[in-house]
C-alpha cells in the first residue's frame, strides 16, 4: 500500500496504518451505557472511511469489547475486514464486581490472555499485542519475550508497549523489535515530550496516542453543568472535578476561538494538533457514534500552520491543565509517570 497523507507507519518495524485509529473502549466500558448497534455501525463506518487501526483491551468490560469488535469485523464486508489491524492490550486483572487488582505479565499469563483474545475476536492473529501497564513483579524482558514467542508461532504480528517510561522502553526494545508505544498524549497531557518521545524517536518506535481529547474534556462538547452517568469513570477523574473542571474548560474556550477562525471544531483542532506533532504519531479517537467519528475524521483535513500552532501554544500552554490525568491509585501503576 502506497503511503499517503492519510497513512502512517507504526515505527520502523511496525505496520502501515491509517493516520487516525479508532479506540473502542468506550463502546463497552467506563463511559456509561453505549448502544451496541451504533457501536458496530461506527466500526463499520470507520473501516469504510479508511481507518484500519482498531484498538481494544481484553479487560474492557471483561471481554465484552473484544466480542463486540469481533462481531463488527465478522459482519463487515470481507475487503474491509481484511484491511483491519487489531491492537490489543492485556494484563489487567479484575474481579466479578469489576474491581481492579493489578497486572500480570508472566509469560504463561501472556499466552493465556492471547488465547482468549483470539477466540473472542474471532481472528487467527493479533496485529499488535501489548501489556496495558507494567507488571512490577515481572521484568519487561520476560513479558516481551513471551510476545516474541507468540510472534514466532504466528499468533501475533508485532510487539507494542503501553504507558511505560524511557528505561523500560529501552529494555523492551533490546529484547525484541517494538512497533509502538501506546500512551496518553494531547494538548493538556504533554508529559511524553520530556523524555519518552525523544527515546521512542531514537529507537524508531512509533506512538499511538490515546486520550487526544482528554476523555471528551477538550472535545468542545463537555459542559460545566453536565451530569455524568452511572459507571462513567470521569466522575472520579481529577480533571473533571470542581475548580479543576472550571479551569480546564476555560482552556477549551480559548481553543474554541482558534478553531472557529480555522472553520473547524474544537475536537478537530485538538486532534489536528496531535497529528502535527510528527509522522510517527497516530492518534486514537474514541468515537462511540458515527456522528463523532465523522467529526474526528475531519481533523485530517485541518492544516495548522506556524501561526496556528503558536496561537494554540499560547492558549493552552504545556502543563496548563489542572489535575492529574488519573486518580492517584491509578497514577501509581504508570511506569511512564515515574
Amino acid at each position: 500500500m502506497t503511503k499517503t497523507p492519510y497513512t502512517r507507519n507504526l515505527g520502523t518495524t511496525g505496520p502501515q496504518v491509517s493516520a487516525l485509529g479508532l479506540g473502542c473502549m468506550g463502546m463497552s466500558a467506563l463511559y456509561g451505557e453505549a448502544d451496541r448497534a451504533e457501536s458496530i455501525a461506527t466500526v463499520h463506518a470507520a473501516l469504510e472511511a479508511g481507518v484500519t487501526l482498531l484498538d481494544t483491551g481484553d479487560f474492557y468490560a471483561m471481554g465484552h469489547n473484544e466480542m463486540l469488535l469481533g462481531e463488527a469485523l465478522r459482519t463487515a464486508p470481507a475487503a474491509l475486514r481484511e484491511q483491519a489491524l487489531v491492537s490489543v492490550k492485556f494484563g489487567a486483572l479484575r474481579d466479578p464486581e469489576g474491581n481492579w487488582s493489578g497486572y500480570d505479565g508472566r509469560p504463561a499469563a501472556v499466552k493465556n490472555f492471547a488465547a482468549y483474545s483470539l477466540q473472542r475476536l474471532g481472528v487467527d492473529h493479533i496485529d499488535v499485542y501489548r501489556i496495558a501497564r507494567l507488571d512490577p513483579d515481572v521484568p519487561i524482558e520476560e513479558t516481551v519475550g513471551a510476545i516474541a514467542e507468540l510472534i514466532e508461532k504466528g499468533y501475533v504480528r508485532h510487539v507494542g508497549l503501553s504507558e511505560v517510561g524511557a528505561e523500560t522502553i529501552r529494555r523492551a526494545a533490546a529484547t525484541a523489535p517494538v512497533s509502538d508505544l501506546q500512551i496518553e498524549y494531547s494538548l493538556i497531557s504533554r508529559g511524553i515530550e520530556r523524555e519518552i518521545l525523544p527515546t521512542t524517536r531514537e529507537l524508531g518506535i512509533g506512538i499511538t496516542a490515546y486520550g487526544v481529547l482528554s476523555r471528551g474534556l477538550i472535545s468542545g462538547h463537555f459542559t460545566r453543568d453536565r451530569q455524568l452517568a452511572a459507571g462513567d469513570f470521569r466522575a472520579h477523574s481529577p480533571r473533571f472535578q470542581g475548580e479543576n473542571l472550571q479551569h480546564n474548560l476555560n482552556l477549551v474556550d480559548a481553543l474554541r476561538e482558534i478553531a472557529e477562525r480555522k472553520g473547524a471544531t474544537v475536537a478537530q483542532t485538538a486532534i489536528a494538533w496531535v497529528l502535527s506533532r510528527g509522522e510517527d504519531i497516530v492518534p486514537l479517537v474514541g468515537a462511540r457514534t458515527r456522528e463523532r467519528l465523522t467529526e474526528s475524521l475531519g481533523a485530517l483535513d485541518v492544516t495548522l500552520d506556524a501561526a496556528d500552532l503558536a496561537a494554540i501554544e499560547k492558549a493552552v500552554p504545556a502543563d496548563a491543565a489542572a489535575g492529574d490525568r488519573y486518580p492517584s491509585a491509578q497514577m501509581a501503576h504508570l511506569d511512564s509517570e515515574r
